[in-house]
């Protein structure tokens, strides 16, 4: 089991960014949480196999809105959530 953090920069708030990645996760079957953070971005994170997780990655590229950026770590771990759910 590996867990992503990460956050996205850019506009990303009011474009439907977090439905977008609660699709993925779910299409990925991953679980986790995004929210948004008082600066504009959105904050993930992401619990499953490393592969689910490095494609998940890759389609925050293509959401709604403009990414200009994704700071994120890929580490082992788990975070224990029983769904993927937007805050």
């Amino acid at each position: 089991m590996s867990v992503l953090r990460a956050t996205v920069f850019g506009v990303v708030q009011g474009v439907g960014f977090r439905w977008y990645v609660r699709g993925r996760a779910l299409r990925f079957e991953l679980t986790g949480r995004a929210a948004n953070l008082p600066d504009g971005s959105v904050e993930i994170e992401a619990e499953g196999d490393r592969d689910s997780l490095e494609r998940f990655l890759a389609a925050l590229k293509e959401g709604p809105g403009k990414v200009d950026r994704i700071e994120h770590v890929l580490a082992d771990g788990a975070l224990g959530a029983r769904d993927f759910v937007t805050e």
